[in-house]
């Protein structure tokens, strides 16, 4: 319990020093009517959690929020937070990770998706995978006011929110959006799934991200179709995976099965697996002395 006390003291610290170094510019996703998105009032409520910050549920209305680096090296990266396709953990794997990617000088827009609900979008299946697609669009759009290489702009997941970047990482051949008239590519360069749901098999599954996205009784196709690993091709961009091997939540296959397929169809993939960690550790994995972000800013600097 006390070492549970420390890190969340450690990760408010953190997060209050880095706030204060960042640019922070919150803005809706879209400019104009929201697709696929049912007139309603706002339905978003947010939790104060005591080991992860603000929780945020029933997002209907989905914003983007730049943190902008004092000396831009040119990458950026979408961030979508998790919480099995029911709310986004908003600090601890959005607004925190955003910050310190900063420190590096990465660009980072922190992604409030749309939870999919059938109260408020026409096909829920299909709601956070357009607005996925949208934020990178936006970034790659204006990747010249951010001082942004267009062609250095990915995206970054945690458990529900790593299913959604695999999607968008796997997906975007097909706009999730059919009305879409803008052709600005939304392929990201790079995907960055942290502890990820990939897969909709029964096998693999974590079954509540399943279930609020496509329902109680998805067909074979819809599962197919929602479990990245099948849908890597030799397109796909680079990946950085990491889990840990007791993840009682979502199953450490989920990465195994992506990085496989990264291989089989020579995409470049790099995954870091500790023996314990569990699920939802965030940045921080109190279990070893390693620190995968460490890694992944390595990462970043070869691709």
């Amino acid at each position: 319990m006390k070492k549970r006390y420390l890190s969340l003291l450690m990760i408010i610290a953190n997060f209050c020093l880095l706030n204060a170094q960042s640019k922070v510019e919150e803005m809706a996703l879209y400019s104009g009517a929201i697709p696929n998105a049912k007139t309603l009032p706002d339905t978003e409520t947010v939790e104060q959690r005591d080991n992860g910050g603000r929780f945020i549920f029933d997002t209907a209305i989905p914003t983007l929020t730049a943190y902008l680096p004092k000396h831009p090296n040119g990458k950026a990266i979408v961030v979508c937070p998790g919480g099995g396709y029911r709310g986004t953990a908003i600090d601890k794997e959005g607004l925190l990770v955003a910050q310190t990617l900063n420190e590096d000088s990465i660009t980072a827009f922190v992604l409030k998706y749309r939870i999919p609900q059938d109260a408020t979008n026409v096909d829920k299946s299909l709601a956070p995978l357009q607005d996925a697609q949208q934020a990178i669009r936006f970034v790659r759009k204006n990747a010249a006011k951010y001082r942004l290489n267009p062609a250095q702009i990915g995206i970054m997941g945690f458990s529900a929110g790593g299913h959604l970047a695999a999607s968008a990482a796997t997906r975007f051949q097909k706009l999730a959006d059919s009305n879409e008239l803008d052709t600005t590519s939304v392929r990201p360069d790079f995907a960055v799934l942290i502890y990820p749901v990939i897969s909709f098999t029964d096998e693999l599954t974590h079954k509540g991200s399943r279930t609020n996205l496509l329902g109680d009784h998805p067909t074979k196709t819809d599962i197919m179709l929602c479990s990245a690993e099948m849908q890597v091709t030799p397109n796909s961009p680079p990946a950085f995976l990491v889990h840990a091997a007791d993840d009682k939540v979502v199953p450490v296959g989920n990465s195994l099965a992506y990085y496989t397929a990264c291989i089989n169809h020579d995409v470049s993939a790099e995954m870091h697996l500790y023996p314990k960690g569990g699920h939802g550790f965030g940045m921080f994995n109190t279990t070893t002395a390693d620190i995968w972000m460490e890694r992944l800013i390595n990462w970043l600097k070869t691709i």
